[in-house]
């Protein structure tokens, strides 16, 4: 068999590792470790989702006037073998080296970021942020109708036993002949990519790169999962000036006296 052609990849120590602005570009690549349970300042305890988030590098980035919309392409995890004539040749423009996992996030921001730079956690986000996770789904096969939409199945009276798990009629006088797209049916459950929307960051460990979200997140152990700031509403919880009871008090004490 031949020998892998793509060790002739040349690695440079001229790229760059200036690392993006932080508050700007809140986007980035994790690898999802598992579930645990931590303690809060207060003293609840809540179920959190590990993730090792980063180091990532600019590969490249896309511009409006040269491919039609403003994006920052980052990779995760270094790439030594088995890298396709494609990408190899997009990692030797831009003098980087090969990552095993791509992904491209809409920025418009893009004066700046060159091909290099790292993307890291620290200063970038902190205990209390809303986040986006978006990974793949895990995968369960081929599943009948009840496990994979919830059907509660047909009554196993009057000999019908064999229809106890089946979905039932596909729909009454049917025109056309022929299944609807979109019917409900038995087929492969899973393996979708899903996002979590508005998850709260418990904890962050910035020199380790680890992230603490709250709750479960996409994929399983070892799956790779995007996260990025929250797209939904964050409204800020309102401060109260004072306690109710202690409100009507003092507006008792300072009511005049009947005389």
């Amino acid at each position: 068999m031949e020998e892998n052609k793509n060790e002739n990849i040349e690695k440079t120590d001229s790229v760059e590792t200036v690392e993006i602005a932080p508050a700007d570009f809140k986007y980035i690549i994790a690898k999802k470790l598992g579930m645990t349970q931590i303690y809060t300042d207060s003293g609840e305890l809540k179920g959190v989702t590990v993730l090792e988030a980063g180091p990532c590098g600019v590969v490249y980035t896309r511009t409006k006037e040269r491919d039609g919309y403003n994006a920052v392409c980052i990779g995760y995890q270094e790439k030594k073998k088995n890298i396709n004539k494609p990408l190899e040749g997009i990692f030797k423009k831009n003098n980087v080296k090969p990552y095993e996992h791509l992904k491209e996030f809409r920025f418009e921001k893009v004066d700046g970021i060159k091909p290099g730079q790292l993307v890291v956690v620290e200063n970038r986000f902190k205990d209390g942020d809303w986040v986006d996770v978006q990974g793949h789904t895990i995968g369960k096969g081929f599943a009948g109708a009840m496990k994979r939409h919830g059907f509660r199945g047909q009554p196993a009276s009057h000999g019908a036993s064999d229809r106890e798990r089946a979905p039932g009629s596909l729909s009454s006088r049917r025109s056309l002949g022929r299944v609807m797209p979109g019917q409900r049916m038995a087929g492969r459950l899973g393996n979708e990519m899903a996002t979590v929307q508005k998850i709260r960051i418990l904890k962050t460990i910035p020199e380790k790169n680890i992230l603490m979200v709250f709750g479960s997140v996409p994929g399983k152990n070892g799956s790779i999962v995007y996260v990025k700031n929250t797209v939904k509403v964050v409204r800020e919880p309102k401060q109260l000036t004072s306690v109710k009871s202690q409100t009507k008090k003092n507006a008792a004490k300072a009511a005049p006296k009947k005389k």
